[in-house]
């Protein structure tokens, strides 16, 4: 899945990927009914993310309309046998990414901006370093991961355990993360290609001030978390730590390493493209009422929705498509279905909606683990769950 790779106070402790993870499980339903995909297969698919993979603690949700089923395993702690909470706080990363682009859409339908602008119309000199142009690049390029913009993500002094341990609560403003980009030169023309990058996302969250001069959190509070009563969703900003209750995050930073706890760090490097925390109900509310049509016009979800070849990076071979903020991922059964991952120092999170956001199943991992076939089992667990294998 494509998102943020290594998407923020407490001194990180190194503990060992070796011990042995209890596994324990959790059942929660909130109306009768049936969803399909039974508990058990839910809880085997779970099962095997975190006994397989090295992962500390995970939780997943089936939703189906008002009902929620959820399952658990692992630890909420390493070395401890306290069990994941059922609604905890966890950093969603790239999911964030779908926030933003429903805020512009919403700027886009009310006249107040086009996707069509260029970035240079709304941010003047603000992309013109080293061949990147922003009188070049449109609104709808930044969302859509086409304009060829490079990814500031892969200059964060972030990507190993010593940079990591001496950097994790660096404050960055919008402007440093996008100069941290531009030190590169673009990707490819825009409009020629596609490639993940944070950097867009900076950028339209940038815009979203320049448009309404408040910054984009206050409009995502606005616009979506207050409207939908989202009560445990809200943007980091400078705070290091997550609200009670939350399990403890686990960064992996090279194969079969050691696990670092990194449950406190500053998320200022992820802003727009990646800050936002959340809860699973309170995603999920957010997934439902987006694709059923209560957050944007039937002509600006369908702007969204209109989807652009996302080539995996990782080379696998399963289908994924761009919308705006949003992706597409054909499912082994056929069809395919809507949503958006994402990755921070810690967590991982993967989801996916059919039927018009009517059912779908979240996938949360308290750990970021090392290896390339990391989203594998994940991404089973979701193709499973949707495909209502029996």
């Amino acid at each position: 899945m494509t998102q943020l790779r290594t998407l923020g106070t407490i001194t990180a402790i190194a503990v060992t990927a070796t011990l042995a993870i209890p596994v324990s499980t959790a059942w929660a339903e909130t109306a009768p009914g049936s969803s399909g995909h039974g508990r058990a297969d839910l809880q085997r698919d779970l099962d095997d993310i975190v006994r397989k993979d090295g992962v500390v603690g995970a939780q997943a949700t089936l939703v189906n309309g008002e009902r929620r089923r959820s399952v658990r395993s692992g630890t909420a702690e390493l070395g401890t046998d306290r069990r994941m909470p059922q609604q905890g706080y966890f950093r969603m990363g790239s999911n964030t990414k779908t926030f933003v682009s429903t805020v512009v859409l919403q700027l886009v339908g009310e006249g107040r901006m086009r996707l069509d602008d260029t970035v240079h119309r709304w941010l003047p000199g603000v992309v013109d370093a080293n061949g990147n142009d922003g009188e070049r690049i449109t609104v709808r390029q930044l969302l859509q991961h086409t304009s060829g913009l490079p990814d500031y993500d892969d200059s964060l002094p972030l990507t190993d355990e010593k940079e990591f341990q001496e950097h994790r609560f660096d404050h960055y403003q919008p402007r440093d993360l996008v100069d941290l980009a531009l030190r590169n030169p673009p990707l490819f023309e825009p409009g020629k290609g596609w490639s993940y990058s944070n950097t867009g996302y900076i950028l339209a969250g940038m815009i979203i001030e320049k448009v309404t001069g408040r910054p984009w959190s206050e409009e995502v509070r606005a616009r979506i978390i207050k409207p939908l009563g989202l009560e445990h969703t809200f943007s980091a900003g400078r705070r290091t730590g997550l609200p009670q209750p939350h399990a403890e995050a686990y960064q992996q930073f090279k194969p079969k390493g050691r696990l670092v706890d990194s449950t406190e760090l500053s998320m200022t490097w992820g802003g727009a493209a990646g800050d936002l925390v959340t809860t699973p109900n309170d995603l999920a509310r957010f997934w439902q009422s987006l694709l059923g049509g209560k957050l944007l016009q039937p002509r600006q979800l369908a702007q969204m929705l209109k989807t652009v070849p996302a080539p995996r990076e990782d080379g696998g071979t399963r289908v994924e498509r761009a919308g705006l903020g949003i992706l597409w991922t054909q499912l082994s059964c056929g069809g395919g279905y809507w949503g958006h991952g994402g990755t921070t120092l810690g967590h991982l999170n993967a989801n996916g909606f059919v039927d018009k956001g009517k059912r779908g199943v979240m996938v949360m991992r308290s750990t970021n683990v090392a290896a390339e076939d990391r989203d594998d089992r994940t991404d089973k667990l979701v193709d499973d769950a949707l495909c209502e294998k029996k």
